[in-house]
């Protein structure tokens, strides 16, 4: 059974060898270069610095999947709004990894002060994420078309919501 913890330190070789494949070989992320283990210890240390969720989902010792929330824009009056990211090793698809790491990310997202968590999906064609989102109470808001170009074809960017705790219906101050 897998478990969802935070990440530490020694999980960075592994996040980053997970993502390169996305990089690689997926649409969910619009980057085209793999970053180091270095960039991703430096964006791990920036989530974390600003009080934000990075979590591991482990198996057996293994690092199977990571996710992670960062806030949705720098400006102040987004310091509610925060955006998700998942992602889960190529062999890992299927096990219900992704829908464990949104689950928990949502709850710790809200524990610090989280209002709206929001999904920014690479490709509208990226079904898995649409789906866990969708099973896990986010909303459809929109798709952008044809926004980033990678691997010869135009992607879209899908737009999905959740409001966290009390949302929008009480002062968050």
């Amino acid at each position: 059974m897998p478990i969802i913890r935070p990440s530490t330190d020694a999980d960075i070789p592994h996040i980053t060898a997970i993502y390169r494949h996305h990089v690689l070989h997926g649409t969910g992320t619009f980057e085209i270069d793999p970053p180091s283990e270095a960039d991703m210890a430096a964006r791990r240390a920036d989530v974390l610095g600003k009080g934000l969720p990075w979590l591991v989902a482990e198996q057996d010792g293994r690092v199977l999947g990571f996710a992670y929330a960062n806030w949705f824009k720098p400006r102040p009056a987004y310091r509610f709004s925060a955006e998700d990211s998942i992602y889960v090793a190529e062999d890992a698809r299927g096990m219900g990894l992704g829908r464990l790491l949104l689950a928990e990310l949502a709850a710790q997202a809200e524990a610090v002060g989280v209002r709206k968590l929001l999904a920014v999906i690479g490709d509208s064609a990226n079904a898995g994420s649409i789906g866990v989102h969708r099973a896990l109470g986010f909303t459809d808001v929109g798709i952008m078309r044809s926004v980033g170009w990678k691997f010869g074809a135009w992607r879209d960017i899908v737009l999905m919501e959740k409001a966290l705790g009390a949302g929008d219906t009480t002062s968050p101050e």
